[in-house]
């Protein structure tokens, strides 16, 4: 389907993906690519709209990343952010140099002008500063828009060319009336519609894998996650009884959750679909025993997912196509352009090399997790289901710190039950994005009964996000967290220390490895 787009060039930042989900909320499609796109390609995607977004590198120094400086010329609306209005600057003769006075963190910035890219904005507004270099001076026929006491140009335009540049990060929640701003680029600037809407994506995904798969078998990953059920009912819909959904229970799923998901999916649930469960608990742990790298891991687990696959299309027959419910963050995140590999996942990063299948599938890979939920409100699946904890496809094996062992799956599985069914009582649950316990590899000393103890400790990991890229740690009450370490430790064996994590993401990712 032909529809408007705006693209992100990735220049190294740690916010590109942000960028991309604040332009969806816009209800315009976005996707994130490298900095060093060809100027054809670009051209090709017939963008109404470009945005640099941020990186760690100087524009005059040797490692500098740059983009071709013709893209200017391209008559299409560009927005730079902080290393991209540097750039913007540096590329069309303005000056960048080491600011004299770093600035990170909220700063009140003052806007100059009521411009386009400003319209509705305070004159003084909290901004999300990040930055060491600055703008001395800005390239001719460019404006200054807005400044701070230490920052001279923290904002500029060329409206004639279709330029715009802000040294603050806009696409974060600090800065208040980011929002505004980039609705101002996107809608009134940049002139989208907003044609980015869920029912017509539903629409047209399942008639475009209609017309791709034809008459071929298909064979659905499915874990009983958000994402994966949205692609098994997304592939049902289109495919019918053309589609197998295998669910491989490795013995790294929460407390239960095997049985909970056959419930849901199998002979007798809601969905007509042909549902094989497979218990390959012990390959798996065999698989794991003493390997303690956490990408080694991943890769191991992404691995075994495959080769259960095969196995089981082949009693099947022949199948053409395999779905995976590969997600947005999942591709950026699994490493794109200059930025780096936070984490290889499993459906991305850690695909073996050979694979038994003429295609694989993945319907979800360019929605973002809240996207996801959406679609699958839109394909009927029931609130509960579509809103259900997120869970990693490695499962527990990531939430396991060091070697994975049959007994510190039940620990996990124990602790967790234990720590979702407390925060569930309380009614706390509804405010936030992901919580979850994960078994630490330290040991300690304890005393239990008037005895000497020497056992695991438990992390608890609680987060408020809307986006899931990032993350602040949850302030639950403090009377849920006591009940909860006290039955812990009391209830679960080989454990006598629970403690709770307060990072946020950045620095930290919300799954622990």
């Amino acid at each position: 389907m032909e529809r408007e787009i705006v693209i992100v060039l990735d220049f190294g930042g740690q916010y590109n993906q942000l960028i991309a989900r604040r332009v969806r909320e816009c209800n315009v499609y976005c996707e994130v690519h490298p900095y060093n796109l060809s100027l054809e390609k670009i051209k090709e995607m017939n963008p109404k709209g470009i945005i640099f977004t941020g990186g760690p590198n100087s524009v005059y120094g040797e490692e500098a990343v740059l983009c071709e400086k013709e893209i200017f010329e391209l008559g299409i609306p560009i927005l730079g952010i902080c290393y991209g209005s540097q750039l913007m600057a540096h590329l069309l003769g303005g000056k960048v140099t080491t600011a004299p006075v770093s600035e990170y963190g909220k700063t009140e910035v003052n806007i100059d002008n009521a411009t386009t890219m400003f319209h509705g904005v305070s004159d003084k507004t909290i901004c999300w500063m990040s930055h060491t270099d600055y703008i001395e001076k800005a390239p001719e026929g460019f404006k200054i828009t807005a400044h701070t006491p230490v920052c001279p140009v923290a904002g500029m335009e060329c409206p004639e060319k279709g330029l715009y540049a802000v040294q603050f990060h806009p696409e974060v929640m600090h800065t208040v009336e980011g929002m505004t701003m980039l609705r101002n680029f996107v809608m009134n600037i940049c002139k989208c519609t907003g044609d980015w809407k869920m029912d017509s994506f539903v629409e047209t995904t399942i008639q475009a894998i209609r017309e791709k798969v034809g008459n071929g078998k298909v064979l659905c990953a499915l874990s009983g996650g958000v994402d994966s059920s949205v692609a098994a009912v997304l592939l049902a819909k289109a495919v019918g009884k053309q589609l197998t959904c295998v669910f491989v229970d490795h013995g790294l799923l929460r407390k239960n959750e095997g049985d909970e998901v056959e419930a849901v999916f199998g002979p007798n649930g809601s969905y007509d679909l042909n549902f094989i469960r497979v218990n390959a608990q012990e390959r798996f742990y065999k698989k794991l025993s003493g390997v303690t790298e956490p990408e080694q891991k991943r890769k191991i687990i992404g691995e075994e997912f495959i080769r259960v696959f095969e196995d089981e299309a082949k009693k099947i027959g022949a199948v053409d196509f395999l779905v995976q419910g590969t997600i947005y963050p999942d591709v950026i995140e699994s490493g794109l352009g200059k930025s780096a590999t936070i984490k290889s996942h499993h459906n991305v990063g850690g695909l073996p090399d050979c694979v038994d299948f003429k295609e694989i599938i993945e319907p979800l890979r360019m929605l973002f997790k809240d996207e996801v939920r959406k679609a699958g409100l839109e394909l009927g699946i029931p609130e509960n289901l579509v809103y259900r904890q997120p869970f990693p496809g490695p499962g527990l094996g990531i939430r396991i710190i060091g070697e994975v062992t049959e007994e510190k799956v039940h620990i996990v599985q124990d602790a967790d039950y234990i720590y979702r069914e407390e925060i569930a009582k309380a009614g706390v649950d509804k405010d936030l994005g992901q919580y979850f316990a994960a078994l630490t590899n330290m040991r300690s000393v304890g005393v239990m009964g008037d005895e000497r103890t020497y056992d695991y400790a438990v992390a608890l990991r609680a987060v408020c996000t809307s986006d899931f890229m990032t993350a602040d740690c949850a302030q639950i009450p403090w009377e849920v967290l006591s009940k909860v370490a006290n039955r812990i430790v009391n209830e679960v064996k080989g454990v006598n220390r629970v403690m709770y994590d307060c990072t946020s993401k950045p620095p930290a990712t919300i799954e622990f490895e």
